[in-house]
Protein backbone atom coordinates (compact mmCIF):
# COMPACT_ATOMS: atom_id res chain seq x y z
CA UNK A 1 0.00 0.00 0.00
CA UNK A 2 2.70 2.31 0.81
CA UNK A 3 4.70 1.58 -2.07
CA UNK A 4 1.40 2.26 -4.58
CA UNK A 5 1.11 5.80 -2.27
CA UNK A 6 4.58 6.74 -3.27
CA UNK A 7 4.02 5.77 -6.95
CA UNK A 8 1.19 7.43 -7.27
CA UNK A 9 2.78 11.03 -5.33
CA UNK A 10 6.09 10.84 -7.55
CA UNK A 11 3.81 10.31 -10.99
CA UNK A 12 1.54 14.21 -9.67
CA UNK A 13 4.93 15.68 -8.92
CA UNK A 14 6.27 14.69 -12.54
CA UNK A 15 3.09 15.28 -14.32
CA UNK A 16 3.15 18.81 -12.81
CA UNK A 17 6.13 18.98 -14.35
CA UNK A 18 5.34 18.06 -17.60
CA UNK A 19 3.77 21.28 -18.49
CA UNK A 20 6.76 23.66 -17.77
CA UNK A 21 9.36 24.14 -20.42
CA UNK A 22 12.17 26.31 -19.83
CA UNK A 23 12.92 28.81 -21.63
CA UNK A 24 16.41 30.21 -22.65
CA UNK A 25 16.81 32.95 -20.56
CA UNK A 26 19.51 36.27 -19.96
CA UNK A 27 19.25 38.88 -17.14
CA UNK A 28 21.30 42.24 -16.22
CA UNK A 29 21.86 43.95 -13.27
CA UNK A 30 22.95 47.37 -11.89
CA UNK A 31 26.28 46.89 -10.04
CA UNK A 32 24.39 49.42 -7.16
CA UNK A 33 21.43 47.27 -6.68
CA UNK A 34 21.30 46.36 -3.05
CA UNK A 35 19.41 42.82 -3.63
CA UNK A 36 20.21 41.61 0.01
CA UNK A 37 18.28 44.56 1.72
CA UNK A 38 15.18 44.42 -0.37
CA UNK A 39 11.61 43.20 1.13
CA UNK A 40 8.95 44.24 -0.23
CA UNK A 41 7.61 45.16 -3.66
CA UNK A 42 4.81 46.46 -5.78
CA UNK A 43 3.87 45.88 -9.80
CA UNK A 44 3.92 49.33 -11.75
CA UNK A 45 0.62 49.97 -13.15
CA UNK A 46 1.03 52.66 -16.53
CA UNK A 47 -0.03 55.86 -15.94
CA UNK A 48 -3.08 57.24 -18.53
CA UNK A 49 -4.27 54.96 -21.42
CA UNK A 50 -3.15 51.72 -20.32
CA UNK A 51 -0.15 50.23 -23.04
CA UNK A 52 -1.73 46.56 -23.20
CA UNK A 53 1.46 45.50 -23.84
CA UNK A 54 2.20 46.47 -19.78
CA UNK A 55 -1.01 44.72 -18.53
CA UNK A 56 -1.44 40.99 -18.31
CA UNK A 57 -3.34 39.47 -15.04
CA UNK A 58 -1.54 36.29 -15.56
CA UNK A 59 1.73 37.49 -15.75
CA UNK A 60 1.30 40.07 -13.16
CA UNK A 61 -1.09 36.90 -10.74
CA UNK A 62 2.61 34.90 -11.67
CA UNK A 63 5.28 37.38 -10.70
CA UNK A 64 3.15 38.07 -7.36
CA UNK A 65 3.45 34.36 -6.47
CA UNK A 66 7.09 34.21 -7.18
CA UNK A 67 7.83 36.75 -5.52
CA UNK A 68 5.79 36.19 -1.92
CA UNK A 69 7.41 32.75 -2.46
CA UNK A 70 11.45 34.24 -2.18
CA UNK A 71 9.40 36.43 0.94
CA UNK A 72 8.45 39.61 -0.64
CA UNK A 73 5.92 41.20 1.00
CA UNK A 74 3.80 42.87 -1.67
CA UNK A 75 2.70 46.62 -0.79
CA UNK A 76 1.49 49.99 -2.43
CA UNK A 77 3.24 51.93 0.49
CA UNK A 78 6.27 52.54 -0.73
CA UNK A 79 8.22 49.24 -1.32
CA UNK A 80 11.76 48.60 -1.82
CA UNK A 81 11.13 47.35 -5.62
CA UNK A 82 8.90 47.85 -7.90
CA UNK A 83 8.35 45.90 -11.12
CA UNK A 84 7.64 46.03 -14.44
CA UNK A 85 7.24 43.85 -17.37
CA UNK A 86 6.40 44.47 -21.09
CA UNK A 87 5.51 42.19 -23.77
CA UNK A 88 7.18 42.50 -27.11
CA UNK A 89 4.97 40.87 -29.92
CA UNK A 90 7.69 42.21 -32.79
CA UNK A 91 11.41 41.61 -32.87
CA UNK A 92 13.54 44.48 -31.17
CA UNK A 93 17.05 45.37 -31.08
CA UNK A 94 18.45 45.46 -27.44
CA UNK A 95 21.05 46.49 -25.23
CA UNK A 96 22.35 44.14 -22.35
CA UNK A 97 25.32 43.27 -20.66
CA UNK A 98 28.21 40.86 -20.11
CA UNK A 99 28.61 40.57 -16.43
CA UNK A 100 29.29 37.94 -13.62
CA UNK A 101 26.96 35.85 -12.66
CA UNK A 102 24.95 37.68 -10.34
CA UNK A 103 25.87 35.18 -7.95
CA UNK A 104 29.29 35.49 -7.99
CA UNK A 105 28.75 38.91 -7.92
CA UNK A 106 26.99 39.33 -5.03
CA UNK A 107 29.83 38.07 -2.97
CA UNK A 108 31.80 41.18 -3.47
CA UNK A 109 29.20 43.87 -4.64
CA UNK A 110 32.37 45.39 -6.20
CA UNK A 111 30.75 48.64 -7.18
CA UNK A 112 33.29 49.94 -9.93
CA UNK A 113 33.15 47.31 -12.48
CA UNK A 114 32.48 48.38 -15.80
CA UNK A 115 29.42 47.79 -17.85
CA UNK A 116 30.44 45.70 -21.11
CA UNK A 117 27.62 46.27 -23.33
CA UNK A 118 26.29 43.48 -25.79
CA UNK A 119 23.68 44.24 -28.61
CA UNK A 120 21.06 41.40 -28.39
CA UNK A 121 18.38 41.39 -31.55
CA UNK A 122 15.74 39.44 -29.52
CA UNK A 123 12.83 37.56 -31.80
CA UNK A 124 9.46 37.75 -31.79
CA UNK A 125 7.64 37.54 -28.42
CA UNK A 126 10.08 38.30 -26.23
CA UNK A 127 9.32 38.89 -22.18
CA UNK A 128 11.03 41.79 -20.56
CA UNK A 129 10.37 41.98 -16.66
CA UNK A 130 12.53 44.94 -14.83
CA UNK A 131 13.03 45.44 -11.13
CA UNK A 132 13.34 49.49 -10.19
CA UNK A 133 14.99 49.79 -6.73
CA UNK A 134 12.41 52.59 -5.55
CA UNK A 135 14.61 54.86 -3.06
CA UNK A 136 17.71 54.75 -5.43
CA UNK A 137 15.21 55.91 -8.48
CA UNK A 138 16.89 53.42 -10.62
CA UNK A 139 16.55 49.78 -12.45
CA UNK A 140 18.74 47.04 -10.73
CA UNK A 141 17.90 44.17 -12.46
CA UNK A 142 16.01 42.99 -16.01
CA UNK A 143 15.28 39.61 -17.19
CA UNK A 144 14.02 38.49 -20.53
CA UNK A 145 13.32 35.31 -22.32
CA UNK A 146 15.14 34.92 -25.73
CA UNK A 147 12.69 32.75 -27.33
CA UNK A 148 15.81 30.80 -28.90
CA UNK A 149 12.55 28.19 -29.52
CA UNK A 150 9.52 29.98 -30.49
CA UNK A 151 7.62 32.95 -29.40
CA UNK A 152 5.82 33.54 -26.61
CA UNK A 153 1.99 32.77 -27.13
CA UNK A 154 0.90 35.93 -25.36
CA UNK A 155 -2.59 34.20 -25.61
CA UNK A 156 -1.65 30.99 -23.65
CA UNK A 157 -1.61 30.94 -20.16
CA UNK A 158 0.91 28.15 -20.15
CA UNK A 159 3.15 29.73 -21.77
CA UNK A 160 2.96 33.22 -20.35
CA UNK A 161 3.53 31.28 -17.01
CA UNK A 162 6.62 29.37 -18.04
CA UNK A 163 8.19 32.88 -19.59
CA UNK A 164 7.71 34.40 -16.09
CA UNK A 165 8.86 31.23 -13.98
CA UNK A 166 12.33 31.20 -16.46
CA UNK A 167 12.73 34.80 -15.86
CA UNK A 168 12.38 34.79 -12.48
CA UNK A 169 14.59 31.87 -11.59
CA UNK A 170 17.27 33.77 -12.75
CA UNK A 171 16.65 36.09 -9.68
CA UNK A 172 18.00 33.98 -6.39
CA UNK A 173 17.22 36.67 -3.62
CA UNK A 174 15.29 35.85 -0.73
CA UNK A 175 13.37 39.01 1.03
CA UNK A 176 15.88 40.58 3.53
CA UNK A 177 15.09 38.74 6.96
CA UNK A 178 12.96 35.99 5.46
CA UNK A 179 15.27 33.24 5.97
CA UNK A 180 16.02 34.18 9.21
CA UNK A 181 12.54 33.52 10.25
CA UNK A 182 12.18 37.24 11.67
CA UNK A 183 12.50 40.11 9.24
CA UNK A 184 13.80 43.22 10.16
CA UNK A 185 10.99 45.81 12.04
CA UNK A 186 12.95 48.86 10.21
CA UNK A 187 10.32 50.98 8.73
CA UNK A 188 10.39 51.54 4.71
CA UNK A 189 11.97 54.48 3.97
Amino acid sequence: MRNSYLFTLALVVLSGCLGYKELPVEYDYSYKGQFKKYRSFEIMKPAGIADPSMVNEQIESAIISRMKFLGYRQTDNKPHLLISFKMYEDSLKFNGYNQPEIEEWIKSQDQNLNYDRKKLELKTGTLLIQFYDRRQNRSVWQGYATTLYGPIDYNNQRHLRNAVISILDKYRFWAEGFMEGTASKEPDI
